[in-house]
């Protein structure tokens, strides 16, 4: 059976009965004086290669010591093929991604190329997953990504493309591009000397970002108002930093389920702990330290003021003080709210509605939803905005198809959402996940949405 995906579909490896190396075709049309080239780059989670030499093609056809091999070009029938093998087991632990595209040769643009399409399937054998893509200005386009999620490699088919080419692609995971050398300008002649300055300038120092000399203040006020949010916060910090974020904007949202199974949840303190470290990221993320609250059962409700610094502590007793749990589990009533309030609009979407800030939601609940059709339908529409969905679920996997099946769910303009479960006794037990882990599990995939939502038009910055 071939697995059909749609852009930002995705599939496990092995349920597509891959279990060894995989081959990657990539094939297109070519048009009159325009073709185009594969290439390959082993990136780690951060999104970035860790050298020049994990950029693979038809001049540097192997990285990673043959893990990845471009294979090269062929035909079949009037289109042409353009293959690299990737054997996941041979990557080093670092690499967690083989982001795949191909890059112009040629005037033109891709929209210019048909039959684009993207497949993947065992050495020597047909396909098991393909996936059609359309194509516009770009002049290269990421056509999949093998990437490693926990200890399964799955395929996502991407078509996000670049308007800039091949520097373009590189770039944007890390490879350094050399500049054309500039025409050399005609020599003028050589000024008359001019009179000696009066006075030395100071010599300036380079600025600091703002964003920076905000976080400067912000670990200055928490050293003496709060030292404990002060090491959750540096914890935080260093997770983004590998990521590149360590200077990212982003308003910050927390959604929280009231029914009532959550009950123990809250009196055992686990829901404050993790209340406590999306703050963190609040606190690093958004400008105004102040992160948005959703609680969601049968109905939904939006706590003034949201969580901040001041009063933290007691912020979720003073919840459960103020609001009862109810006994239902709209997702769908609560990402209506959430899409309400941030973008004016809980309607189904079509079209992007770009801004110049994203949405960080951190979604918490122990149980599936009663509106699933709901639910589904506004992660569909909330995929044309720029606001990404990072679910946890507090108990064993299995209670969790339904979020592992939204987290996988095809026909989004881009995949805007990631899922991981957590047991009790991860938050509250005598060995509780460590908080860098957390912070990790909590960027597992947002750092790659960005970079899709900027390349699809979602960010404006």
């Amino acid at each position: 059976m071939v697995h059909v995906l749609t852009r930002g579909g995705n599939v496990g490896l092995a349920q597509a009965g891959l279990t060894g190396p995989v081959v990657v075709t990539l094939t297109w049309t070519p048009a009159p004086g325009v073709d185009a080239d594969l290439s390959a780059f082993l990136t780690t989670g951060a999104g970035r290669v860790r050298s020049d030499d994990d950029f693979v093609f038809y001049n540097q056809p192997s990285g990673a010591g043959g893990a990845v091999r471009h294979l090269g070009k062929s035909t079949r029938g009037g289109a042409t093929v353009d293959q690299v093998r990737i054997d996941p087991a041979a990557l080093p632990p670092d690499v967690e991604k083989v982001v795949i595209g191909a890059s112009l040769d040629g005037a033109g643009t891709f929209g210019g190329l048909s039959g684009l399409a993207v497949e993947v399937g065992p050495e020597g054998g047909a396909a098991a997953v393909r996936c059609e893509l359309a194509a516009g200005p770009e002049t290269a386009l990421v056509f999949a990504e093998v990437y490693r999620r926990g200890a399964e490699w799955k395929v996502r088919a991407v078509g996000q493309g670049f308007t800039t080419g091949l520097a373009g692609l590189a770039t944007d995971v890390g490879v350094s591009v050399d500049d054309e050398p500039a025409t050399a300008a005609p020599q003028a002649a050589a000024p008359a000397p001019a009179a000696p300055p009066v006075s030395t300038p100071p010599v300036s120092t380079p600025p600091v970002s703002m964003e920076k000399r905000r976080l400067v203040d912000l670990e200055k006020k928490l050293a003496t108002s709060a030292p404990q949010m002060l090491s959750l916060v540096k914890t935080a910090g260093v997770s983004l930093e590998k990521r590149g974020l360590g200077e990212h904007t982003a308003r910050v949202a927390l959604v929280l389920d009231i029914s009532g199974s959550m009950a123990a949840l809250y009196r055992a303190g686990a829901v404050q702990r993790l209340a406590e470290r999306v703050l963190a990221l609040g606190l690093r993320f958004d400008d105004d330290g102040v992160v948005d609250v959703f609680l969601f059962g049968k109905d939904v409700h939006r706590p003034e003021p949201g969580l901040r610094l001041e009063g933290h502590q007691q912020y979720i007793a003073d919840l459960t003080r103020q609001y009862r749990l109810e006994y239902d589990t709209r997702y769908g009533a609560a990402m209506a709210a959430v899409r309400q309030a941030y973008f004016g609009d809980s309607r189904e979407r079509v079209e992007p509605q770009p801004a110049q800030v994203p949405v960080y939601v951190m979604f918490l609940t122990d149980g599936a939803p009663s509106d699933k059709a709901v639910a589904t339908r506004q992660i569909r529409s909330a995929s044309f905005e720029p606001v990404f969905w990072q679910f946890m679920g507090i108990g064993p996997e299995r209670q969790f198809s339904y979020l592992q099946r939204l987290d996988d769910l095809e026909g989004r303009y881009t995949d805007n959402a990631d899922f991981f479960a957590v047991a009790q006794d991860d938050l509250m037990g005598r060995r509780p996940i460590s908080d860098d882990a957390l912070f990790d599990r909590l960027m597992t995939e947002y750092p790659d949405w960005l970079r899709r939502a900027r390349a699809q038009g979602l960010l404006l910055r």
